[in-house]
């Protein structure tokens, strides 16, 4: 018998939704992000209750009234699920769930749930895995308790009740993934270690969940990502390397989409994740251009950069889908007091500013670039290889022995990494 076997949640169907207003926010900007995040999760909406409280009831976080018309609600269209639009102590939750007969959903559950669906990398899974564990174990009850006693001849005392074993065994699941997770993490270190010696700077893409990021990076790269016009459509960094003009090779990293009231266990869930965005070189932050409540979202994303410790990381605010802007807005580039871009205006659907954004992307690498000769070994066929994917060839060819002889344009990033290839036989500076 499996451990969570008890456990296990139900395929989510029919679901009643419950929202409570506490006079702080926009209250339809908030229901249009919980519908949103029922669409992504697969639940068919069957009714929307919602209501108005000052603060959170400490039984049923809605009144009992409350509570007794999503009861009917529930018996009515035989709802599978009740979701809340709000985070609930363990205490809450099964009080409702007790209360209504009803799988109770909060809103941390409910964005878990969408992420164990989406989590497609052995990294994301093990996050996802990790955040659902740590999650259930506050929420485990005494669900077993005629199995405290386990009396009878030879057996007196209580014993391990159910409650403890459950316990004991998430704890155990639970170290057995942060060790997992600290070995890819450890990797990932190796990694973004790899890239600083060879100097190619990181270019982290965020951004509110749905802006648009997974379609810029598939524009940028070619890198086929899953796109969809769903939120957190894609969980997992992607990495690629991409060849600006005029400020050579730079690596691209497409990551997590945020989202408002993102919860504190999913951001150190996916910590090794966001830190590639602390990491980078410069972050693209990707704006809905025709949002409503974009300066609402872009506060949002600069507060989880600064949880995750990237807020001195220079940005480029992007404005993406100008084409649903009415009147509509044609690609362009505002600088700042220095010359430099400081918000790129592009529909990534539509192709339109791509190459502007690129170029903008581009004015933050650009460095002198230097001619070289080099001589590579005749056996080094590998490394001929990513010669072509570097700077300008101008000449090539062949020496006595064989080996391969090129004239090249290179940035002062690329003429560094390539003078420690112990494959180049022969480096000469031409120019400065």
């Amino acid at each position: 018998m499996e451990l969570f076997g008890r456990l296990e949640q139900r395929e989510l169907e029919k679901a009643v939704l419950v929202h409570v207003d506490f006079y702080q926010e926009s209250d339809r900007e908030i229901l249009e992000e919980f519908y949103e995040l029922v669409d992504s999760a697969g639940a068919e909406v069957v009714e929307l209750i919602t209501t108005k409280r000052q603060s959170p009831d400490p039984k049923y976080f809605v009144g009992k009234g409350k509570a007794e018309e999503i009861k009917n609600a529930v018996e009515v269209h035989e709802a599978d699920v009740v979701i809340v639009n709000h985070a609930l102590s363990p205490a809450q939750e099964r009080n409702l769930s007790k209360y209504l007969d009803c799988q109770v959903l909060d809103r941390v559950g409910l964005i878990l749930d969408i992420f164990a669906q989406r989590a497609r990398s052995h990294e994301g899974k093990l996050q996802v895995e990790l955040a659902q564990l740590k999650r259930m174990a506050t929420r485990l009850v005494k669900g077993w308790s005629h199995l405290d006693r386990q009396g009878g001849i030879g057996a007196r005392g209580p014993g391990e009740t159910q409650l403890e074993t459950d316990r004991r065994l998430i704890q155990g699941k639970i170290k057995q993934l942060e060790t997992r997770i600290e070995k890819v993490r450890h990797q990932r270190q190796l990694g973004r270690r790899s890239r600083k010696k060879s100097d190619m700077p990181t270019v982290t893409i965020v951004g509110y969940t749905n802006a648009g990021k997974s379609t810029l990076f598939n524009q940028m790269t070619q890198a086929g990502v899953y796109a969809e016009d769903r939120l957190f459509a894609t969980l997992d960094a992607t990495l690629r390397k991409v060849r600006l003009p005029g400020a050579g090779s730079v690596i691209f990293a497409d990551t997590v989409g945020f989202i408002r009231h993102i919860p504190h266990d999913l951001v150190a869930a996916f910590r090794s994740t966001l830190e590639e965005t602390s990491e980078a070189n410069l972050l693209i932050h990707l704006v809905d251009a025709s949002d409503p409540h974009r300066d609402e979202k872009i506060a949002d994303v600069l507060d989880v950069i600064k949880e995750v410790g990237a807020e001195d990381v220079p940005q480029l605010l992007v404005f993406n889908k100008i084409d649903l802007l009415d009147p509509p807005v044609a690609p362009h580039v505002d600088l700042n007091d220095k010359q430099l871009p400081e918000r790129v205006w592009i529909s990534a659907q539509d192709e339109q500013g791509i190459e502007l954004m690129l170029d903008a992307v581009a004015s933050y690498f650009r460095g002198k670039f230097v001619t070289v000769k080099l001589t590579l070994d005749v056996t080094a066929g590998k490394r001929r290889a990513e010669l072509y994917t570097l700077g300008t060839i101008l000449d090539e060819g062949f020496d006595e022995q064989g080996n391969s002889q090129f004239t090249m344009c290179l940035t002062e990033q690329e003429w560094k990494a390539i003078q420690g290839w112990p494959e180049v036989k022969l480096a000469e500076l031409q120019d400065q």
